[in-house]
């Protein structure tokens, strides 16, 4: 098992590393705002010369997200790239493969109506019934206090339709405005455990975390990118599934388990690593310099 070290700033291993790949949700923002030491964070991690990629499992393009970073005065030159699921995706509907190209092009929305920009310039068609649809779409849930009995209607007509469920993130809760809320992964494990088919698009899946590496001079090895993130089972998982060395905000998706402090509880920290089978090196709770 390996052993998990308890930190209480970032600065104090920084050194040890050459670039970050850092989570966006429960790392840097908590609900619709920006953590202020967390962007202080990163602008320290980048006077000391390190190279910074964002890496997400919103359903946002880049765009969107540089546009939320721009309206909180973050400086975007600290990083070196923004890397979203919700880019990848639109990338995958512009070039399919065989599984893709299957889904057909006429999407019904559930979950949260916001526009996330994937199918712009695309040819996809919103649509507003089952009898049109030829896929359901899902970025994320409606609101916070979503639970999945609230879809099921849904994805038991879509299931018994033959409806395909493409859904981006692979998350199932995510940390928003102090709650645990409900993400879009849930949603498709949920319509997968009713025999519907789900496509996903985010971490784990290493194909992601191969994106940020690839935005990063390619001279720098895997051992020296440190993974920061909120998710044991997303973005830690990630992690190990390459052999990267990685560090848990445990003030984000898991606090309900591991609690407030200011110190993180290692022990805690390491009965959910293990019921989840990802283990980061270091426990933080939250990303300050």
């Amino acid at each position: 098992m390996k052993m998990i070290r308890p930190i209480v700033n970032i600065s104090k291993i920084i050194d040890n590393y050459d670039a970050v790949i850092v989570g966006f949700r429960g790392v840097l923002t908590e609900g619709d705002s920006i953590k202020q030491d967390a962007v202080n964070a990163l602008v320290n991690i980048r006077k000391a010369g390190k190279r910074i990629v964002l890496c997400t499992n919103s359903a946002l393009r880049s765009t969107q997200i540089a546009d939320f970073f721009v309206s909180y005065k973050v400086p975007l030159k600290v990083f070196d790239a923004l890397v979203s699921a919700g880019e990848i995706l639109h990338y995958k509907l512009k070039f399919p493969n065989q599984e893709f190209s299957s889904l057909g092009k006429n999407y019904l929305q559930i979950g949260n109506k916001k526009h996330y920009a994937i199918f712009d310039n695309l040819d996809f068609k919103r649509v507003y019934s089952f009898n049109q649809a030829s896929f359901l779409f899902v970025g994320e849930a409606e609101n916070e206090n979503d639970t999945i009995e609230k879809y099921l209607p849904i994805l038991n007509q879509a299931a018994s339709m033959g409806l395909p469920l493409l859904a981006v993130g692979n998350d199932t809760s995510t940390f928003m405005n102090e709650k645990i809320a409900l993400s879009a992964g849930a949603i498709a494990e949920q319509y997968a455990v009713l025999g519907g088919k789900i496509l996903t698009i985010g971490k784990p899946d290493p194909m992601v975390m191969t994106y940020c590496i690839e935005a990063l001079p390619q001279d720098i090895a895997k051992e020296k990118i440190l993974v920061i993130g909120d998710n044991i089972a997303t973005d830690i998982k990630a992690a190990n599934l390459l052999n990267m060395p990685s560090v848990l905000i445990s003030k984000g998706v898991h606090i309900n388990f591991l609690g407030e402090g200011y110190i993180s509880d290692v022990a805690k920290t390491r009965e959910l690593a293990t019921s989840l089978d990802a283990y980061p090196d270091c426990v933080v709770s939250n990303l300050r310099w």
